[in-house]
């Protein structure tokens, strides 16, 4: 792990009780260990563990991996060397989550290994698989009948705000039941016309375009047609798309959703099949790449990523970031000022990168101050989490290599 900035602003932490990192810890991390518990039929060994985690992640401390643990020494390195013993809600909640995410794949068998039972089995599939057969899923995709017969212009703006609005399918916050809203939803910060600038400026023979995915389910969906409408309309010759290794946070995005959601794509009616078969090709042909960088699965931001990954991005025309997990990652997960520009914290980035997420933590920069004390005045902070408002950012200023 890189050192700690004094100077930066402070990490966020889950010690404040009643604060939005605080609910994470002690109220939705518990409820999602009874929804799993309930959607498997474990065994007691299964059940025993998940108690375990239930205690030890409200009432315990920090505890490392299992010596037999094939990436205990990649967590040491990535942070448990240094917070083992410490309460969970004293160390940086980026963390926080995403060791308990990776402690739960351990308490149900995940990771057991060639002669465990539960080795390899998704403990959020239920949960995915539901988002991809809902009613509200079938809606969307007969809208792409509608949409074939639009302009060009018209087609890409509605892709991009539909993979941008997927976002608000995030399982892991419906599960908590905080996606009860209605409130208008709109854009607090909109850069679309400056990514569709960089993407026309590049289509003669640029680099790929990169989109590293947040959730499954119905937010993949338009996340694989608009990088179908990249490549067919010429934005890009080839498309990368960065997937979770393995199940990370509830409905996390691995290589198996793919193939979950463009069957979907394929076996639905009307235009739909057309994308999904599309990218199916492009897949096959090449033109389409699914990569799961191990990195994607670290609880650390983007800052420290390692060259390898590192190098995939500077390659390409610009990187797509979608979700908030990625724009905590993407940014720092830390208590800067909303007015902080967006390019100043991305800076670090190896080439242009765009964030399209919508607001489901308090970690926000990029806005002018006059909308800033807008949503202050209308909504308090609550604005920052309530998943109603959304953000298109977009920095095309490359760092050092």
């Amino acid at each position: 792990m890189p050192a700690s900035d004094s100077a930066s602003p402070p990490v966020i932490l889950g010690n404040e009780p009643g604060s939005f990192p605080w609910s994470v810890l002690a109220e939705r991390h518990p409820a999602l260990i009874q929804k799993v518990r309930d959607a498997f039929p474990y065994g007691p060994a299964q059940h025993r563990a998940l108690d375990a985690l239930l205690k030890n992640c409200t009432e315990g401390v920090v505890e490392p991996l299992p010596a037999g643990a094939e990436d205990r020494e990649q967590w040491e390195e990535w942070g448990t060397r240094e917070y083992a013993g410490r309460s969970w809600f004293e160390v940086p909640w980026l963390w926080a989550e995403g060791y308990f995410y990776r402690q739960l794949l351990e308490a149900v068998g995940y990771f057991g290994g060639s002669g465990g039972a539960w080795h390899g089995i998704d403990p959020f599939r239920p949960f995915k698989l539901a988002e991809l057969d809902a009613p509200e899923t079938d809606e969307e995709l007969a809208a792409l009948d509608d949409l074939v017969g639009e302009p060009e212009e018209e087609q890409a703006r509605a892709l991009l705000h539909g993979s941008l609005w997927g976002n608000r399918a995030d399982l892991g916050f419906r599960l908590s039941g905080a996606d009860e809203g209605g409130e208008a939803a709109g854009l607090v910060a909109d850069d679309s016309e400056a990514l569709w600038s960089l993407l026309r400026s590049a289509r003669s023979g640029a680099g790929p375009v990169c989109l590293v995915a947040d959730n499954a389910g119905r937010e993949l969906v338009p996340d694989l047609l608009l990088l179908d409408h990249l490549l067919t309309r010429g934005y890009a010759e080839h498309a990368v798309l960065h997937v979770k290794p393995h199940p990370f946070f509830v409905s996390d995005a691995t290589t198996a959703d793919v193939v979950d959601a463009l069957r979907r794509l394929t076996r639905a009616p009307g235009a739909a099949a057309a994308y999904g078969n599309r990218l199916w090709s492009a897949l096959a042909e090449g033109r389409l790449t699914v990569r799961a960088h191990p990195f994607s699965c670290a609880p650390l931001p983007y800052a420290a990523m390692p060259g390898g990954l590192r190098e995939d991005f500077v390659s390409a025309t610009v990187t797509l970031m979608k979700g908030d997990l990625n724009y905590r990652r993407l940014v720092g997960d830390r208590l800067r000022p909303p007015t902080t520009p967006f390019a100043d914290v991305t800076a670090y980035f190896p080439g242009p990168v765009a964030a399209l997420r919508t607001l489901k933590s308090e970690v926000i920069v990029g806005l002018d101050a006059r909308t800033e004390s807008a949503l202050v005045a209308a909504e308090g902070q609550r604005w920052r989490t309530s998943g109603t408002r959304a953000v298109i950012q977009v920095s095309s200023t490359q760092a050092p290599s």
